[in-house]
């Protein structure tokens, strides 16, 4: 079983790494209006660029950078993780699935200073608008510093601390909003403070380690601390620190950090952003308002941006490998049996598209497989299309999959469609119109009939006694994917 080795908690190392593993292109004089989102939306456009950490923007302090791209590479990821840099995407997905079955958890460690408390602002001196938050795409209404961030918030009555990944727009200098989708823990837990007749506390942070952030686009269930799966995944605490005006703990060696309290009733005009599904679905609405307390950073702080867009993008393929080891977890813990791979693709924004492959075992297998891939939690939100295919597939190959699709699918009899499903208004084809909550999804079993196995047509392709003699024998002039 593969293990992550991670050894540090901050981003300033993590920033070290990829430059020293060349994964880091560093750009100056960028502004944050156009430009810095404009040069990211470019560089997400095809999976496999740099990550980008741009320097000296216009009209801000200097040594105030901006980093984004972090993740759209699985070398990236696996480097993120300590995990071998040629993982393939099916095994790092392995990987998922082997941590989501057996979760190590450590607990945070609490602190009494780090590096995020190098300047702390409270009431008139909070000055949210000196961060160089970028309008990351030409039509939105506004600069999201919260993009590649951790909402944290602390259930009124158990006291479990929960954090998220949820949107958060800077409005002024003390105010900010956050959106979180309805059914989300995020705006669970905020509806219990007002449903008590009180403000909810809330800390938003911006610029941790990829591996700690990561965390937060999880699927972790109701109740489990996410900072215990980060510790394990890390192999070590997390060090934390309390929010002078919360009490929230805020990673000590957090970049930026801001706390504040939402009242019920108490929302502004927020968006649009273009979003992970690729387009101004959500528009412009009330959100919740945080009236910040405080802010903190470091000296020289980076703000970190994941940003969604039309996919593939960084906000959606780094949650894709997670989400598909998920899939892959809570399937086999259904009672599936023989699933030996799950592939979120990027394209599908990490939740609209899923491929499983199994390996037949009986009559009905791959029907059951695909409806409960569609159904289980992680797999549940915004699903577009499930396609269920055998093993001798690469879900993660695309021309594979649609291969399999053109020639072991019947549509008369292999094509489910699903109705009233859990869905979102950032879905363009969301329903009904008042609310845009619900919507429809496909199940496609693209594998060979169960009655005809035995006599299915025997696939043109080199055996593997071929390969691994011609590997031997002329390596050098294969192909590089071979």
């Amino acid at each position: 079983m593969l293990q992550a080795t991670t050894r540090n908690q901050d981003l300033r190392s993590w920033i070290e790494e990829m430059e020293a593993a060349g994964e880091l292109l560093s750009i100056m004089g960028a502004d944050h209006e156009r430009e810095i989102g404009g040069i990211v939306d470019i560089y997400q456009r095809k999976i496999g660029g740099p990550a980008l950490l741009f320097d000296q923007v216009p009209g801000y302090q200097p040594g105030f950078r901006v980093l984004a791209n972090l993740f759209v590479s699985v070398k990236r990821i696996a480097l993120t993780l300590g995990l071998p840099e040629d993982i393939s995407e099916v095994e790092l997905v392995r990987f998922w699935r082997d941590r989501f079955k057996n979760t190590p958890v450590i607990p945070p460690e609490e602190v009494e200073t780090g590096p995020i408390l190098e300047n702390v602002a409270f009431g008139d001196d909070i000055d949210l608008l000196k961060i160089p938050t970028p309008r990351w795409h030409e039509g939105d209404g506004g600069y999201y510093i919260g993009t590649g961030c951790m909402v944290i918030m602390k259930d009124p009555d158990s006291g479990w601390i929960n954090y998220g990944a949820y949107r958060g727009q800077v409005h002024d200098k003390a105010l900010a909003t956050v959106m979180a989708s309805k059914g989300k823990h995020g705006d669970i837990i905020m509806r219990r403070y007002h449903e008590r007749g009180e403000p909810c506390p809330i800390a938003v942070v911006v610029g941790v380690h990829p591996g700690l952030f990561s965390v937060a686009g999880l699927e972790i269930p109701y109740g489990k601390n996410e900072y215990d799966v980060a510790g394990g995944l890390m192999g070590q605490p997390i060090r934390v620190i309390r929010g002078p005006k919360t009490g929230l703990p805020i990673p000590a060696e957090a970049e930026i950090a801001y706390e504040g309290f939402i009242h019920e009733g108490d929302r502004v005009d927020e968006g649009p952003l273009g979003e992970w599904t690729g387009y101004y679905a959500g528009g412009l609405k009330k959100e919740p308002a945080i009236r910040v307390a405080s802010l903190m950073h470091r000296n020289d702080p980076i703000l970190t941006g994941c940003i969604p867009a039309v996919p593939p993008n960084d906000d959606t393929f780094y949650r894709g490998t997670y989400r598909a080891g998920a899939v892959w977890h809570e399937m086999e813990a259904a009672g599936v049996p023989e699933v030996r791979g799950v592939w979120s693709h990027e394209a599908g924004g990490s939740r609209m598209w899923l491929t499983v492959s199994i390996k037949q075992m009986y009559a009905g297998h791959a029907k059951q497989a695909g409806l409960i891939a569609s159904q289980c939690h992680a797999g549940a939100y915004a699903n577009r299309v499930v396609v269920v295919v055998d093993e001798d597939i690469d879900p993660a190959d695309m021309d594979q999959v649609v291969w399999a699709m053109c020639t072991r699918c019947d549509p008369r009899d292999d094509v489910d469609i699903l109705k009233g499903c859990w869905s979102t208004t950032l879905d363009p084809r969301a329903y009904p119109d008042e609310t845009r909550n619900m919507n429809s999804r496909m199940v496609i079993v693209a594998c060979k009939p169960w009655n005809r196995i035995k006599d299915w047509p025997q696939v043109v392709r080199n055996s593997a006694a071929l390969d691994d003699h011609l590997r031997a024998k002329f390596g050098p002039s294969l192909p590089s994917f071979f």
